[in-house]
């Protein structure tokens, strides 16, 4: 009777019913006992102890109960409402706070509109300071291995601290992003958050594959891929190295292509950036007869040549090299392959395509293989050979090559054949140089002869002129006197 009196809910169960059903009616409210109590005590007349932790769920019960002004004067909802309004919507971290608090009665916070009005207190307030997400990760291309970690020094003196997003839950958490995103909050604040996100719910929490349950698998698999979904594309929005290793938690959680092929895309665009370990990529599946994704990483080079100006070279030699390295690191795995290293250095090959590399890079590292992998047949070494441009190797490469025991037989012979080529070339050249300066000189000496007797030539039409002239003067002079006479 006395719930009754300011919850009409109760008051129509009473009235329709017996005191001995009531239980029955009343045993599935959606709330814990904490909640109830402070609905019993503001029925007693006692004063109710509103919090930011309490105030959502307390809403959601008295707005269940009926507890309205219509029902009762100075009811619980109104006053519970004034609270949420007057403390927690104006503060960042009292929304986070209040959110948390309504993970248990989410359902409902949604359908009475609390939840949006937290969502769009949100908006308003990253629009205007979007540091409230956190500061943006650093995208440098410094190797070292700070590039990546935001700028501490402002982290240290920020003069309040800020909730994190990324304690809420993903159900949370998902469309709050979706909503800025639709709002355009700088895209490098959104990324930033989200792989804060992902370190905190899934690196942080991954203890190994075969210790992780199957029901945390498909959670942190749902993470991930909903993750990818609302990370923005575009190019250093995060380090490279972030990237690969939210693309190595997609692969480890055998999340869906969509999603991989989607960190693959982004890594792509800037893989310029990344370094050599960040393309040490195990396959999924962790199967022993692929050491290195091959295929990934040559989707990720299709991505990168399909998007990079070709008007700057310099992003395609550092890739170049990049390859390189990488095949110069994996060529010294005793388990690896030779159908895989051949694989990789036709695609390190390909990635030299169009700049002004030799071929030394390439040598070295199938130098590195044949003294790393001895159990090789002569028709093993000449096949791994094929993928090597004699032609484009330097005469200190040749000269080494031409002593180098580890190479087949074939490919010494095809370098002392190049280099003779090349010496053939040289002395061609040289002597072309020699008879080129000797002809020139000789054109110099018959021209400045030419030139001599073109002067003397001159000179001597110059004389015939004037006596021409003096003889035409003295004709005219001598017609003049006869005339007169």
């Amino acid at each position: 009777e006395l719930l009754a009196t300011k919850s009409a809910k109760v008051a129509a169960l009473l009235k329709e019913n017996s005191n001995a059903d009531l239980y029955y009616l009343l045993h599935d409210i959606p709330a814990d006992s904490e909640t109830f109590d402070l609905v019993a005590r503001f029925c007693h007349g006692c004063a109710v102890q509103m919090s930011t932790e309490n105030i959502v769920p307390l809403i959601c019960l008295s707005f269940y109960l009926g507890m309205d002004e219509n029902h009762c004067n100075n009811n619980l909802l109104s006053k519970a409402v004034t609270f949420f309004e007057q403390t927690v919507l104006p503060s960042w971290n009292e929304i986070i706070k209040a959110l948390r608090s309504s993970e248990k009665s989410l359902q409902q916070t949604m359908q009475i509109g609390l939840f949006d009005a937290c969502l769009q207190a949100m908006i308003a307030k990253a629009s205007d300071n979007p540091r409230h997400l956190g500061e943006p990760i650093i995208v440098s291309t410094d190797k070292g291995d700070d590039s990546d970690r935001p700028n501490a020094k402002r982290r240290l003196f920020a003069l309040d601290w800020k909730e994190d997003l990324t304690t809420l839950s993903l159900q949370l958490y998902e469309p709050i992003i979706y909503t800025m995103k639709q709002h355009e909050i700088p895209p490098t604040y959104i990324s930033a958050s989200i792989y804060r996100y992902a370190k905190k719910w899934i690196f942080h929490c991954n203890n190994g594959r075969e210790t992780m349950s199957i029901y945390k698998r498909k959670s942190q698999r749902n993470v991930i891929e909903t993750l990818e979904k609302l990370l923005p594309h575009g190019r250093e929005l995060l380090p490279c190295t972030l990237l690969f290793e939210m693309l190595r938690c997609a692969i480890n959680l055998e999340a869906s292509s969509v999603c991989r092929n989607g960190f693959e895309i982004r890594i792509g665009k800037q893989l310029d950036q990344a370094k050599v370990k960040d393309l040490l990529i195990l396959p999924q599946g962790y199967a022993k007869e692929v050491q290195y994704d091959i295929e990934c990483i040559r989707r990720i080079l299709k991505v990168f040549y399909s998007n990079y100006d070709s008007s700057d070279a310099s992003g395609f030699i550092t890739v170049a090299e990049l390859m390189e390295e990488f095949l110069a690191e994996v060529a010294c795995d005793m388990d690896l392959m030779i159908d895989s290293f051949i694989s990789l250095a036709e695609m390190s090959m390909a990635a030299a395509i169009g700049t002004k590399r030799n071929s030394d890079g390439i040598y070295r590292v199938i130098d590195i293989y044949f003294e790393k992998h001895a159990y090789l047949t002569e028709k093993e070494k000449e096949q791994v050979c094929k993928v090597l441009d004699f032609r484009k190797m330097s005469p200190e490469a040749c000269e080494h090559a031409a002593k180098n025991e580890r190479l087949p037989v074939r490919a010494v012979v095809q370098v002392l054949f190049m280099a003779q080529l090349q010496m053939r070339e040289t002395l061609a050249r040289t002597a072309y140089d020699d008879d080129k300066s000797e002809k020139e000189e000789e054109e110099e000496i018959e021209v400045r002869m030419e030139m001599e007797k073109m002067s003397i030539k001159v000179k001597e039409l110059e004389k015939d002129c004037c006596e021409t002239k003096q003889e035409i003067t003295n004709g005219c002079i001598r017609q003049r006197v006869n005339k007169g006479k």
